[in-house]
């Protein structure tokens, strides 16, 4: 079954423009050195999964027209991957019933403490979000697509990316394990953290990145969770032809 992978956010934590800053990516006429936080959408007969609700959810969805969610998949409970939970309120009120969420069992306590006037059942200040929060323990289908959890380290945290079909898409990442590695041959996309140059103590860099697309070979790489250290006409110019940094409403085609 053919597939759409769209990139919702192709940024940082803080986003690209950052708030205050005057280097030569936050104030480039390229339209893609603007990215907001990280996030994608797989799209696939009318069917549509979320992979993370960042702050930027409400301008991501009106800019690519989404009205409806079958589902939200959580890589881990950092704030720029959770904090556009609320902004699923408009799409929940025309669903019917919960829309379901699903992460990792570490990262539910923080998102109910984030989010506790959805969940504790007592709000009484107009609609919430009506969503149901599910604990994310293995392989997940989701209307006859698989979506598997692939477990990596963010630092000393341990967190999760996800393959379905003939796609992975792991960001936030600072090592993969070799279990992990074993499970990501065979792909035609792949999306890699890829921060920036300088080694950082939770992310992936360029470098690594490369020499993880070396490793496993995939057929197309697209590397994501970009800073402002990247420009992304002149960082493409150094990259290898089948890996380009991925943009803000960029589409991909694959198969799931």
């Amino acid at each position: 079954m053919k597939a759409i992978l769209n990139v919702l956010g192709s940024g940082t934590s803080m986003g690209v423009p950052t708030i205050g800053c005057r280097c030569a990516v936050c104030t480039s006429p390229d339209p893609h050195d603007r990215r907001t936080r990280p996030s994608v959408l797989v799209e696939y007969g009318d069917h549509r999964v979320l992979i993370d609700s960042t702050p930027d959810f409400r301008e991501q969805a009106i800019r690519e027209g989404i009205r409806q969610l079958d589902a939200v998949l959580y890589t881990h409970a950092h704030a720029d991957h959770i904090l556009g939970l609320d902004d699923l309120r408009p799409l929940t009120f025309h669903s019917s019933g919960k829309i379901p969420l699903y992460a990792q069992a570490s990262a539910i306590p923080r998102i109910r403490e984030m989010f506790s006037y959805i969940f504790s059942g007592d709000y009484k200040f107009g609609g919430i979000a009506q969503v149901e929060l599910n604990e994310l323990n293995g392989p997940l289908e989701l209307n006859g697509v698989r979506f598997d959890p692939i477990p990596l380290m963010h630092g000393d945290m341990e967190i999760c990316g996800f393959r379905f079909g003939s796609a992975a898409y792991l960001t936030d990442f600072s090592e993969i394990p070799q279990s992990s590695l074993e499970r990501l041959h065979g792909l035609d996309i792949l999306f890699l953290d890829a921060l920036r140059h300088k080694p950082h103590p939770t992310h992936s860099t360029v470098a690594n990145s490369l020499q993880l697309v070396e490793q496993l070979k995939p057929r197309r790489t697209f590397f994501t969770h970009i800073s402002h250290d990247l420009g992304h006409e002149q960082t493409n110019a150094t990259l290898p032809p089948n890996v380009r940094l991925s943009y803000d409403g960029m589409k991909l085609e694959f198969e799931v």
